[in-house]
């Protein structure tokens, strides 16, 4: 179970539109970019959990 700062942290990257979202290398550089610095950690163990929330939404 991804927390709510993570979920609020994956829509702010998505919302740049800056990347494919399926793309995590370009997720973390952005993230981290914009100092969400949880997201970048939390793309480094859980991608599953990141991509399942990417398709459905749900986390």
């Amino acid at each position: 179970m991804m927390s709510e700062q993570i979920k609020e942290q994956i829509l702010k990257v998505r919302d740049t539109g800056l990347t494919n979202m399926f793309d995590t290398t370009a997720v973390q550089r952005i993230a981290f970019d914009m100092e969400l610095y949880e997201l970048v950690t939390f793309l480094e163990d859980n991608k599953k959990a990141y991509v399942h929330f990417i398709l459905t939404g749900e986390g």
